[in-house]
């Protein structure tokens, strides 16, 4: 790993939220010693003053990263803390929604080596999945460290242009989201033919997880494994034949909500 960079010359972690606080667990999973982290972040949990790491004690004269993890509308106030670090050596990685390449150079100098980033809550547990894309000051020695630092909490994928980030939020950002609500969905639904509250939640909560793994895991398509699971004539048959119908099922819904997700993104951007 490109990760030696960091423990060599420090990393400043700017916003230690879920995000953060994620971020942080890999990369010291990874090896990066608690000593070479500055970690500026005004409500400090137990457990970041548990690490070891410098906590809102300044950043170094010329980090190698300095990764961005605060929400976006606290970009704004947060970023001048940084700005000394713009136009430099030291490279920017940001998972904020929302706020543009652009932006950021506006904020910190045109020069500066940008990475932007669209990871996922489930890299609170490991699990997560970032799309990358950079700006032209981005050195491909520097895109690869960027790419080790997201690793470090699940899969990364590449983009190849900044353009196509509102597409990756709407689908793998908010994604979980839309999961999550559907284990909601189908408890309810069991509850309504009869089952007990709790014991449908726990039904649709290990049926999501396990056919979540089984996906993961499998070399097959998810529609092959749909296949696998469907009889001719049969329950899941006639379950499938409500969901994938082309105008009312999952097909038509997610695509409107997929692009509502995108549109706003792009709305954010501007």
């Amino acid at each position: 790993m490109t990760l030696e960079r960091v423990a060599r010359d420090g990393l400043v972690l700017l916003g230690c939220g879920k995000m953060g606080t994620a971020l942080l667990t890999g990369w010291l999973a990874a090896g990066v010693p608690a000593t070479s982290v500055w970690v500026i972040e005004p409500n400090p949990t137990d457990w970041l003053k548990s690490t070891g790491v410098h906590l809102n004690q300044g950043v170094p004269k010329a980090p190698t990263v300095a990764l961005l993890a605060v929400k976006p509308q606290m970009m704004g106030a947060a970023l001048p803390a940084l700005q000394a670090l713009g136009n430099g050596s030291t490279l920017f990685v940001s998972i904020a929604a929302g706020t543009t390449i652009a932006a950021f150079e506006a904020a910190l100098g045109t020069r500066t080596p940008i990475v932007r980033t669209m990871p996922n809550t489930p890299a609170m547990v490991g699990r997560g999945i970032t799309a990358l894309c950079r700006n032209a000051h981005v050195s491909d020695a520097d895109f690869a460290l960027a790419h080790d630092l997201m690793a470090a909490v699940g899969h990364v994928v590449t983009l190849t242009g900044e353009d196509q980030i509102d597409a990756v939020t709407a689908v793998s950002g908010s994604g979980p989201a839309y999961v999550f609500h559907l284990i909601e969905t189908m408890a309810a639904a069991g509850e309504a033919e009869g089952l007990p509250a709790d014991v449908a939640m726990q039904l649709a909560r290990a049926t999501v997880c396990g056919a979540g793994e089984l996906a993961y895991q499998s070399p097959e398509s998810a529609a092959q494994l749909r296949i696998n699971v469907t009889s001719p004539g049969g329950t899941t048959a006639a379950a499938l034949g409500v969901l994938m119908d082309p105008e009312t099922g999952f097909p038509a819904l997610l695509k409107r909500a997929v692009k509502a997700a995108a549109d706003r993104g792009r709305e954010l951007g501007k």
